[in-house]
């Protein structure tokens, strides 16, 4: 690669608003996840009977079926979040830096 166009790119204010922005996202969604991960595991963990009991005194199914459900659409829509924002935002920004450094390819 044209040792050029790279530090044209990393000296590019919108490529370091791009990696802030990035980053900043990334970590926050991950930190959700590991909150919601984390808290299901130190329920099973230290309150295993919260997950027992029955969703009504006629029910078959306990409270567990509907959390572990939650979570994993939880974690489905956070995918979504964050393909819907990398696909505009962080596309947008991408393509920005290209247009920006084009004339040194």
């Amino acid at each position: 690669m044209n040792k050029e166009l790279v530090e044209r790119i990393k000296n590019n204010p919108k490529y370091k608003e791009l990696i802030s922005k990035r980053s900043s996202f990334a970590i926050k969604l991950a930190i959700f996840m590991l909150v919601v991960y984390y808290g299901f595991v130190l329920t099973v963990a230290f309150n295993k009977e919260f997950f027992a009991t029955k969703i009504s005194d006629d029910s078959i199914m306990t409270v567990a079926f509907p959390i572990g459900a939650a979570i994993i659409f939880i974690a489905f829509i956070s995918t979504v979040v964050y393909v819907v924002r990398a696909n505009g935002e962080f596309e947008d920004l991408t393509n920005d830096i290209k247009n920006d450094v084009k004339d040194v390819l």
